[in-house]
C-alpha cells in the first residue's frame, strides 16, 4: 500500500461518529479514550449538515449542496445547508484544538470518499452523481481541493499531530457491482469501471502524500486488493463481516506493508466480551494466514465495527475504552 513505512499507527481508535450533539464533550471523549490515536468526532444527531454526506459536501470547493426531501442535491450556490455544515465542522475543530493542546502523535480525521459521495449526492435531475461520469470527475476534483484545505486547517490547529486521513467508503462495493439504486428504486446504476474507481481513489490519496490515508467500510466484501493498488496505507473494516474468501487479499495487503484497522467491538448497545475474547478472531486469522505473531500488534489497530452514532452515550464510552483494553491484550500476548 502506501510508502509511509515509518509511520506508527496507534493501538486503538474510533471510527468517526459518536452519539449526542455536544462537540466539546465528544472531543473530550475521543481524545481521552485514545491517548495515542485520537480522532475528530462526528455528531450526526445535530441534523442535516452534520450527517456523513452533508458534512463532506460542506468541504467541497466550487460545488455546493442543499437538502431536498430525497437527500442532498448539488445546487448553484452556497445556501444555509452549506453554511450550517461548515459551521458545525468549525465547531468540531475548535473543540478538537482545545483538547489536543501539546499533543504529538497520530490524529485521525474522516471524510466521505469519492464513490460513496457520488452515490449519495444527487444531480439537479434527481439522479445520483454516480450516473454522470463528468459529474464524478468534477466531484473528485472538488473533494480533493476541499480535503487539502481541511487538512491544512487541522495541521494548523494541531501542529504536533501526524494527521491520518480516513476516507469513508461504505458504498464502494455496491458501486463496483452495480448495486446502487436509481432515484425510482426500480433499477440500479451500472457498475463503475474498476480502473476509474482506482484512479479517483489514487487522486485522493495523493492529496495527503505526506501522511497516511485509510479507507473505511463497514459493508461486506471490502475490496482489499483494489484498495492496496490505490496506495492507501490502511484499511478499516468490520471484522465480523470477514470470510475466508478474504484471507488471500488480507495476507497480501499485510505483506505489502498495509495496516489493518479491525472493527472488533459492536457499534450498537449490547454486552461486551472480555478484552481477550474480543481479539480471539484476530489471532485466529493471523495464524490462518501464517503471519509472524510478533507483527500482529504492529500491523493491527483495533476499533469499533462502525461509527457509534446509533449507540447510547454510555455504551459509546464503554466501547471506546474496551477497544483500548483489547489492544493492550493483543500487545501483551500476540500469540
Amino acid at each position: 500500500m502506501s510508502e509511509n513505512t515509518q509511520f506508527r499507527f496507534g493501538a486503538a481508535t474510533g471510527v468517526g461518529s459518536l452519539p449526542g450533539e455536544d462537540a466539546r464533550e465528544a472531543a473530550k471523549t475521543a481524545t481521552g479514550a485514545f491517548e495515542d490515536f485520537p480522532f475528530l468526532p462526528e455528531l450526526p444527531a445535530r441534523g442535516p449538515g452534520a450527517d456523513m454526506i452533508g458534512r463532506t459536501a460542506g468541504m467541497l470547493v466550487e460545488l455546493y449542496a442543499r437538502v431536498e426531501p430525497s437527500g442532498w442535491r448539488i445546487g448553484d450556490r452556497p445556501g444555509r445547508d452549506t453554511r450550517r455544515a461548515r459551521s458545525w465542522l468549525r465547531e468540531d475543530l475548535d473543540a478538537l484544538e482545545e483538547h489536543t493542546q501539546g499533543y504529538q502523535g497520530p490524529l485521525k480525521v474522516q471524510a466521505v470518499g469519492p464513490w460513496t459521495l457520488a452515490a449519495g449526492l444527487e444531480l439537479r435531475n434527481g439522479q445520483a452523481a454516480l450516473s454522470d461520469p463528468g459529474a464524478c470527475r468534477d466531484l473528485v476534483a472538488s473533494l480533493a481541493e476541499g480535503l487539502r484545505l481541511h487538512l491544512d486547517e487541522v495541521r494548523r490547529r494541531a501542529p504536533g499531530a501526524e494527521v491520518v486521513l480516513q476516507l469513508d467508503e461504505p458504498s464502494l462495493t455496491a458501486v463496483l457491482r452495480g448495486q446502487v439504486r436509481t432515484a425510482s428504486g426500480y433499477r440500479t446504476h451500472r457498475a463503475v469501471d474498476r480502473q476509474l474507481v482506482e484512479s479517483a481513489l489514487r487522486d485522493l490519496v495523493a492529496v495527503h502524500a505526506d501522511g497516511p490515508v485509510a479507507v473505511h467500510s463497514c459493508a461486506p466484501d471490502v475490496p482489499f486488493g483494489l484498495l492496496r493498488r490505490t496506495g492507501v496505507s490502511a484499511v478499516s473494516f468490520d471484522f465480523s463481516l470477514l470470510t475466508e474468501r478474504d484471507d488471500e487479499a488480507i495476507g497480501e495487503a499485510v505483506e505489502s506493508g498495509a495496516h489493518l484497522i479491525a472493527g472488533v467491538v459492536p457499534a450498537t448497545d449490547g454486552p461486551l466480551s472480555d478484552p481477550a475474547g474480543s481479539v480471539m478472531g484476530v489471532r485466529t486469522l493471523w495464524r490462518r494466514l501464517g503471519l509472524r505473531p510478533g507483527l500482529l500488534p504492529e500491523a493491527v489497530t483495533l476499533s469499533p465495527a462502525c461509527g457509534l452514532a446509533g449507540a447510547s452515550p454510555g455504551y459509546a464510552r464503554r466501547a471506546l475504552v474496551h477497544c483500548v483494553r483489547a489492544a493492550r491484550s493483543l500487545a501483551d500476548d500476540p500469540e
